[in-house]
């Protein structure tokens, strides 16, 4: 029997990188996996203690699998992760183990839920996927303004927003997972089931600003009905876009008539890897802000709830880090896929981003 172990899958990329540090600022020794030895002994040297590392790459599963074993947490940072994620989540399953990642791509997050969250509960495994700034912070914000509501609630509406510039902050994975989304079916959360969702925009006041937003889909879609049963709809919008967000929404209601033309998706695919294989760019620093708004049946605002943190990188790393460590340490609340108050409690999940700067 070998003891539990962290295990950091695509230790080396950019978000990679970042929580590996987080972990061993942690006390956290992972195991530190990705598909280059060269790049990885590097990574290794460079962190105090020089954790161990392991060679797996996301094309050959096999690799993966026999990371884990029983007991294991697993965080996956390869991406995008349509195209190279499943890998990690089955290899997860297979061995029962805890299993996060960085994930903001809608589509996966509902194959996460909707698929291979039955086939990781009959294994005993646990899915948490989108744990970092996609999408705890909304999770969280909503929950908060949820119970502050009470039983009248029976919608949510959730809010991403940065302050800065994230077209020149956006890593190279960051761009590759955004071109490989523009084609994708959205979703969101309305008369108690997922429903698609075809580019509505709203605004949200921020003192005398109004700042709009596009609708997406996200794991609160999945995770809030679940602990709140009273819900009936659950909205979560996306405001990096600015001026352009109602052109966006244009696009959005375009995009099945898109999808349809031939060699589209190759297009977007040889895009998004072009992308993925570009430098990162050096910008200004950007933070987040995250607002949650509770609704009664009449459409009377109960509850707002506004959660600032740094950078989103860095707060995606930290989370992991958080995550991972704890599930390794205490466990985690549930088999299946779950969002992040299932996995750990709400008081937990609030105490836990607090630690990591993201704070009302």
């Amino acid at each position: 029997m070998t003891t539990p172990r962290i295990v950091l899958f695509g230790a080396t990329g950019y978000t990679g990188r970042l929580t590996a540090k987080a972990l061993v600022a942690l006390g956290a020794e992972p195991l530190l996996a990705g598909r280059d030895p060269a790049r990885l002994a590097d990574l290794a040297a460079s962190l105090p203690g020089t954790p161990p590392t392991a060679v797996a790459d996301a094309t050959r599963p096999r690799s993966v699998a026999r990371l884990l074993g029983p007991g294991d947490v697993l965080v996956s940072t390869v991406g995008p992760f349509l195209r190279w994620g499943d890998a990690a989540v089955m290899a997860a399953i297979e061995a029962g183990a805890v299993y996060l990642d960085s994930t903001g791509e809608p589509p996966f997050v509902k194959r996460v839920f909707q698929r291979h969250g039955p086939e990781a509960a009959a294994a005993g495994a646990t899915l948490i996927p989108a744990f970092g700034y996609d999408y705890v912070p909304g999770n969280l914000a909503a929950a908060l303004a949820l119970r502050k509501a009470g039983n009248d609630a029976v919608r949510v509406d959730v809010g991403y927003f940065l302050r800065g510039n994230m077209a020149k902050r956006a890593s190279a994975g960051t761009r590759a997972s955004a071109l490989s989304m523009i084609l994708e079916p959205m979703y969101g959360f309305r008369d108690g089931r997922i429903v698609r969702e075809t580019g509505r925009t709203r605004a949200f006041a921020f003192g005398a600003r109004r700042r709009h937003g596009i609708a997406m889909g996200a794991s609160e879609h999945f995770a809030l009905p679940r602990t709140h049963p009273r819900l009936r709809e659950v909205n979560v919008y996306l405001g990096w876009l600015g001026g352009l967000t109602r052109a966006a929404g244009l696009f959005a209601r375009a995009t099945p008539v898109l999808r349809a033309l031939p060699g589209s998706r190759r297009l977007m695919a040889a895009m998004a890897e072009r992308a993925a294989r570009s430098a990162n760019q050096e910008a200004p620093p950007i933070a987040s802000q995250t607002i949650a708004e509770a609704y009664a049946h009449d459409g009377t605002l109960l509850a707002t709830v506004r959660l600032n943190g740094g950078d989103p990188y860095d707060l995606t790393a930290r989370l992991l880090a958080w995550g991972a460590t704890n599930a390794l340490v205490g466990g985690v609340g549930g088999i299946g896929a779950l969002g992040p108050a299932e996995a750990f409690g709400l008081d937990a999940l609030a105490d836990g981003c607090a630690s990591v700067g993201l704070t009302p």
